[in-house]
């Protein structure tokens, strides 16, 4: 049953969409993306990498399956809203614990749905991201607008450490072959599982962390997560990751821990025109020559022409061969790579999986080395 109270969305640029109110009842803000996902909802709907963000789903039926809480990829939806055509508020899985109107009013997320989604995307990608707000409460353009125009920019804005970890936590078996420090900056609940699947003990740390502290665990190696806002922002992660690299253990990056590494050895990170967020991405591993369809979520990326420059010391391995953005990185004097996408697809495609598999056997020839100088 469709809602007959009316919604409306406003553009930071003034453009203005009428709806009907979905989720919970209010108003709220923030940056405008889309993802072209068909499936996997619920699990956008909680990864942390979308905190502060408005969605737009670009596929037409939202909460058709329902929603199940085994499936959240963090412990709260993350989005800060929801623009969809049809917002399903009956699902139609026997293992849905509720419905998506069900699970917005209980998260009080604000929605509107009935919206054109495909003018609204074309307009998105031609104009690139802005802010936004939703309301089923307010229907004055005037207030709308000092919403909008009093919400922060993504630029600059540092996010990691609102979404990360308060107390540290360990995923896996305690006699696990393997030992991982994961830094959490927003972190997803599949990555853990990827790690733990290959033999790995996971301490997950929350965000600024210290170095020392990671390294008093003995770590085998360590991991930068995925999460929100602009890394150019982020100095204190920088700076321990720059530590990290000088003890010489293998490290793996994920998206935001890609662009981290990146900047830690000295290459910028700029905003995308519109991000890419989805899980059907092209990108081309530049070692292998074989191509894999991805999972991205990030707004994000980093700088290609600043490869110039450190060419001795760092090589691109992947390329996004929609617009040739960078999609991994590895160093040549440090065991250290990362990826711009997401390789645990959570929603989205396996191609990627080996890339956990690449980051143990990383360890496996640090151990080994440790074993033959002792």
């Amino acid at each position: 049953m469709k809602s007959s109270q009316d919604a409306l969305l406003l553009l930071e640029d003034g453009t203005s969409f009428k709806g009907r109110a979905a989720g919970a009842i209010g108003t709220t803000v923030g940056e405008l993306c889309f993802n072209t996902g068909m499936t996997g909802y619920q699990e956008i709907f909680t990864d942390p990498s979308y905190f502060g963000q408005v969605l737009i789903a670009t596929n037409v039926h939202i909460g058709n399956y329902g929603i199940n809480r085994k499936e959240d990829e963090s412990d709260s939806i993350k989005i800060a809203g929801l623009i969809c055509r049809d917002f399903n508020k009956k699902q139609f899985r026997h293992q849905a614990n509720e419905t998506i109107q069900e699970y917005f009013e209980r998260e009080n997320i604000v929605a509107i749905e009935g919206v054109d989604t495909r003018a609204l995307v074309k307009h998105i990608r031609e104009k690139g991201a802005m802010n936004a707000v939703i309301s089923s409460e307010l229907d004055s353009i005037e207030t709308l607008q000092k919403y909008v125009a009093d919400a922060p920019s993504m630029k600059g804005l540092e996010l990691a450490s609102k979404v990360s970890t308060k107390e540290i936590y360990e995923v896996g078996n305690s006699d696990a072959g393997y030992r991982i420090a994961a830094l959490d900056f927003g972190i997803k609940k599949n990555i853990l599982k990827c790690l733990a699947n290959r033999n790995c003990l996971i301490r997950v740390f929350p965000a600024k962390t210290t170095f020392r502290e990671l390294q008093a665990w003995g770590p085998d190696g360590y991991f930068l997560s995925n999460g929100p806002g602009d890394p150019a922002a982020m100095e204190y992660a920088v700076e321990t990751v720059k530590l990290i690299l000088q003890e010489e253990k293998p490290l793996f990056g994920i998206c935001l821990g890609h662009q981290l590494l990146a900047l830690a050895v000295g290459i910028d990170t700029y905003k995308l025109h519109h991000g890419h967020r989805g899980i059907n991405h092209p990108v081309k591993n530049l070692i292998s020559g074989k191509s894999e369809i991805t999972s991205q979520n990030h707004g994000f990326g980093v700088r290609p022409e600043a490869f110039d420059q450190f060419k001795d010391e760092v090589e691109i391995t992947h390329l996004n061969l929609n617009d040739n953005t960078v999609e991994g990185l590895r160093l040549k004097n440090r065991p250290a790579f990362s990826v711009q996408y997401h390789p645990e697809a959570s929603p989205g495609p396996h191609d990627a999986r080996y890339l956990f598999d690449d980051f143990i056997k990383l360890i496996e020839v640090y151990k080994n080395q440790l074993v033959r100088e002792n």
